[in-house]
């Protein structure tokens, strides 16, 4: 593993100098791609050098225990456990540096949700979500852009939306989301006061260029059709509304939120090309993975993922069984606990499966 550092570390001090060399600099595309390196470098240069740094105290103290001075031999003492705690903990992280990175760890996200089981009580925690994801985003300083949404009902809410979320590392915060969510809660529909249980799917997928992934034209069918809107309403008078068809696979994506039915396909595009990535790479994992706990870091759990219980005020991760009684702060974005414990757990679990 140090060796390895070792090389990484040269081709850090490598990149040190390429970006200030004045002929990388008026080379817009060159420099971007090796500060791009840089900068994907540098949490991991960093922590290596820092437990170097402690590894170097470690020795010099252990050097004071055989001084003659006893006053700096207790120091040492006192010093050289926490020490040791420091470089286990940096070594531990240096590890998890080290793991595969995921290429789509940096790409803007598809936040798909989808009203399952529940009728009108699952279109409205479908907006439930959304608007929890949506908050999250905003504190992160990502932007959302609603690419397309089917209204549930007269109770409001969704049967179905789909969103952009681009931020840098967007996909590597939210790709242990997608799973099967489950609320339990009295409906405002319920005059007994029964609780209700009910079901909202969640996708997340990561953006993808138009290079990254060839589509054939001639493997899709295009529709157009007049865009309608809330109440049934016509948006406006011309076929602006898009549906594409993958032949291939029966993928169908459609778009009507824009005016323009050029933007409207463009958009319809953008979510076809993921959703195929998407489909392709669950494929792979099936394909190479015989149970689940190999397919860590494909974010394919379809399982119920987690339980939102509004009488008791928590919610509930299963597949690490972390509950918090934070219920309604959790609906109001904050998550970030949730996903910082689901990227650990990951991790270590990648880690044994690396050793």
């Amino acid at each position: 593993m140090f060796a390895r550092l070792k090389d990484i570390e040269s081709r850090y001090q490598e990149l040190e100098q390429l970006l200030s060399d004045p002929a990388v600099v008026g080379k817009r595309g060159i420099y971007q791609k090796y500060a791009k390196e840089h900068a994907d470098l540098s949490d991991l240069i960093e922590t290596y050098r820092e437990y170097e740094k402690t590894g170097l105290r470690i020795g010099e103290d252990q050097a004071l225990l055989k001084e003659s001075d006893e006053e700096l031999r207790e120091l040492a003492r006192e010093e050289l456990p926490r020490l040791k705690e420091t470089r286990e903990s940096l070594g531990e992280r240096l590890k998890v540096l080290l793991l595969p990175r995921d290429p789509n760890d940096e790409k803007n996200v598809f936040l798909e949700i989808r009203a399952g089981t529940g009728g009108d009580e699952a279109g409205l925690f479908a907006e439930d979500l959304f608007r929890m994801y949506a908050r999250f985003a905003e504190t992160s300083g990502w932007k959302v852009e609603v690419m397309s949404s089917t209204p549930a009902g007269g109770m409001g809410g969704f049967k179905e939306i789909i969103a952009l979320i681009a931020g840098r590392g967007a996909y590597s915060r939210l790709k242990y989301e997608s799973g099967v969510h489950r609320v339990q809660r009295v409906p405002v529909t319920e005059a007994q006061g029964r609780i209700h249980t009910s079901a909202v799917t969640v996708a997340i997928m990561p953006e993808v260029e138009e290079v990254e992934l060839n589509i054939d034209p001639g493997d899709l069918r295009i529709d157009v059709y007049h865009s309608s809107g809330h109440g049934g309403q016509s948006v406006n008078t011309t076929d602006s509304a898009v549906r594409i068809t993958h032949l291939p696979t029966g993928l169908v994506v459609t778009c009507q939120d824009e005016k323009s039915q050029l933007k409207n396909k463009h958009k319809a595009m953008k979510v076809l090309r993921a959703r195929l990535l998407d489909a392709a790479v669950k494929k792979q994992n099936a394909e190479i993975s015989e149970t689940r706990k190999n397919q860590v870091g494909s974010g394919d759990r379809s399982e119920r993922i987690r339980t939102y219980n509004f009488p008791q005020g928590r919610v509930t991760d299963h597949r690490i069984g972390l509950t918090s009684y934070s219920l309604e702060n959790f609906l109001d974005g904050d998550i970030s606990f949730m996903i910082d414990a689901l990227t650990t757990d990951f991790q270590a679990e990648a880690l044994k499966q690396s050793t």
